[in-house]
């Protein structure tokens, strides 16, 4: 349930972001948050949002996924006075990396992170701009847990609900500042 200062939040970063129809193709409505990103007051303002929840978690890393989980996700990590780690499309890692296949709509991909990035027991907090149908996040959250780390909550600043990707995440703390519930 939310407060109004929530829905007062929610309404001012809706009002920043943009709606494209048909793109990438017809029937899609495309979610744009680059005017979000080039609003200072909204940046700032959907990183708080995005946090909030977990400020007393203590978590002792954020984790976002390339490349958008980059801007929230070290954005958040200096909100919660924590470290970021990165996760990558294959290849972008200089040293030894673990990797993670997921599925996409029609074949795979992979993501990796380094695999000295998170310590045993480590509170973790994952980070992504978008919760669609849920692969990118899964993936993430699993080489999070090969790595035994401690999944504290996942944050996101949009969720397309009618795309039921939250199934696909299992019984994490899920928050999304905004969701959309139909196309």
């Amino acid at each position: 349930m939310q407060t109004q200062t929530d829905a007062a939040i929610v309404g001012k970063l809706e009002g920043l972001m943009r709606s494209i129809p048909d793109w990438p193709k017809e029937g899609i409505v495309f979610r744009d948050i680059t005017p979000v990103l080039a609003d200072a007051a909204g940046l700032e303002l959907a990183c708080a949002a995005m946090a909030a929840p977990f400020r007393n978690h203590n978590v002792e890393l954020v984790v976002g996924a390339e490349s958008r989980g980059f801007i929230f996700g070290a954005a958040i990590a200096r909100e919660l006075h924590c470290g970021f780690v990165p996760i990558r499309k294959p290849g972008k890692l200089p040293g030894a990396t673990i990797s993670q296949e997921y599925e996409l709509e029609y074949g795979a991909d992979k993501l990796e992170m380094h695999a000295d990035a998170i310590a045993a027991g480590r509170r973790i907090l994952m980070v992504d701009d978008l919760l669609a149908t849920g692969g990118t996040m899964r993936a993430s959250c699993q080489m999070v847990e090969r790595l035994k780390g401690r999944i504290v909550g996942v944050s996101f600043l949009v969720e397309l609900g009618f795309l039921n990707g939250r199934k696909h995440l299992g019984a994490y703390d899920i928050h999304s500042v905004i969701t959309y519930s139909a196309e």
